[in-house]
């Protein structure tokens, strides 16, 4: 689903690069397990399974979505974009698919409802957690805003400006965009 940069047709002879798409899930494990890593009891993470708290594994449900989704998009950036989320290996090509059809920042919301379930699990969210967490999330859409848009615009130009005016940054279309 790749043509040069844009992201919208896919040469058969332009395989799967193994390299980069390796590498992009490898800097999404370690994005996730930093993550998880980060979880300490400090932070108000602590599973009781008492009471009423057991029916908190439902929330395992949206958690588990919600990663996958995010493996699905490292997957899309080392398959199709040739790079890795991580800035300083970024995708050569404009990731256009799968996900990227509904939504521009399928990864962060999938991370999100990733979060969000987790936190339901264990049940012991603090206020000192929940400001941290709108912290990290301003954090990110100030990223999102100040650096990720306008170096797209610069690398992918038109290409970009198209998707952008076609699928909105942070609400899922109904239909996916097709080129």
């Amino acid at each position: 689903m790749t043509s040069g940069h844009t992201g919208t047709l896919r040469d058969p002879s332009d395989g799967v690069h193994w390299g980069t798409t390796v590498a992009s899930l490898v800097v999404g494990a370690a994005f996730l397990a930093l993550w998880f890593w980060l979880l300490p009891s400090w932070q108000g993470f602590d599973v009781d399974t008492a009471g009423a708290a057991r029916w908190r594994w439902i929330a395992a449900v949206p958690s588990v979505l919600g990663f996958a989704l995010a493996v699905r998009c490292t997957w899309d950036f080392g398959s199709t974009g040739h790079g890795t989320p991580a800035p300083m290996a970024p995708p050569q090509r404009l990731v256009v698919m799968g996900p990227y059809r509904y939504l521009r920042n399928p990864m962060y919301l999938g991370f999100l409802a990733g979060w969000i379930g987790l936190w339901v699990i264990f049940g012991r969210a603090s206020v000192a957690a929940i400001a941290w967490a709108c912290v990290v999330l301003a954090a990110v859409a100030l990223f999102v805003v100040l650096y990720e848009q306008p170096t797209l615009r610069r690398k992918f130009g038109a290409d970009y400006e198209e998707y952008c005016r076609n699928v909105r940054a942070w609400i899922p279309r109904m239909h996916p965009w097709v080129r």
